[in-house]
């Protein structure tokens, strides 16, 4: 099987190059990545993409480039939406046209749910994001949708959770480690009783693998997650136990409205595909707090 991962230099990009190159199948990355400093407007990111896909035969492709916080999107509306949207639209046309037989990807997001009326949330709940970057993500899914069902591509939409792990350098643990060199007292927004659903970038890998082997590629959408809820005050805790545990948690009780409350994913669909999550929060943490020290 090849394999051509778009984003290969990003968090979940990098890491799925490795995963497969170590899994011994054919492997290839593109730099086609989420600064947008990195990807010229206009004709010239048309024309590498259309390279890219004459110039090899893939089975697998998956686009794991794009803007990928809330954060961004916020602040570069315009650009979120090509790197989320018009961008994933280029790749479906280079695909139509080149290579019509290889299974097409996305990394979509949780966002897309906004504020869930039930948990846990499972792929037919009602969308409802609440931030540019989530409105986004849904209407590059409604592209995969109709590639499916108007040109017969072979699609798959991944609502990804909160991924963590080993290289990640953005979002909230990395925020408290961020704050720790700065002092001993650190302050997060929001309760600390709001709650996520964490899964470790292995877990999310071994999903990958899964999911390429046997998900219908029928346009639809699969939750990936570790289908357990967690309040932030407790990962929080977790993580400065493991980098110094004379750090000190409070949260200012400030709330926005750009972020979820709660998220629990129903993970039936993904688990009928083989997957089981192996890597705790807790072990998960703990290798990540090592890496921290280790590496920053």
């Amino acid at each position: 099987m090849k394999i051509l991962i778009i984003g290969s230099n990003g968090f979940i990009g990098s890491n799925a190059l490795k995963y497969f190159k170590e899994k011994r199948y054919t492997v290839i990355g593109s730099n086609l990545k989420v600064d947008s400093s990195e990807i010229p407007s206009g004709n010239h990111e048309s024309v590498k993409l259309t390279e890219l896909f004459q110039s090899e035969s893939f089975d697998v492709c998956i686009n794991a480039s794009g803007s990928s916080t809330v954060a961004f999107s916020l602040q570069n509306e315009q650009e979120d939406y090509r790197l989320n949207y018009k961008n994933v639209e280029k790749m479906l046309n280079a695909l139509k046209k080149f290579q019509p037989k290889c299974k097409f990807i996305n990394l979509s997001s949780a966002a897309v749910y906004g504020n869930p009326a039930y948990l846990p949330v499972n792929e037919n709940a009602p969308a409802n994001p609440i931030s540019p970057y989530g409105k986004h993500k849904l209407l590059s899914e409604q592209l995969l949708l109709e590639g499916a069902n108007n040109d017969g591509l072979a699609t798959l939409s991944l609502r990804i959770f909160s991924v963590y792990g080993n290289g990640l350098k953005k979002q909230l643990f990395w925020d408290i480690y961020q704050k720790s060199l700065k002092g001993s007292l650190i302050e997060l927004y929001g309760t600390g009783h709001e709650t996520r659903d964490f899964i470790h970038i292995d877990d999310l890998m071994f999903a990958l693998e899964q999911i390429i082997l046997n998900a219908s590629f029928d346009g639809s959408t699969i939750n990936v997650a570790s289908g357990i809820e967690t309040k932030i005050q407790s990962a929080a805790f977790t993580l400065v136990k493991n980098l110094n545990p004379k750090l000190k948690i409070s949260f200012n009780g400030v709330q926005n409205n750009i972020d979820p409350n709660y998220w629990q994913a129903d993970i039936s669909r993904l688990k009928m595909l083989g997957f089981i999550p192996k890597v705790s929060l807790e072990e998960g943490l703990k290798k990540y707090a090592a890496w921290l020290k280790k590496s920053n």
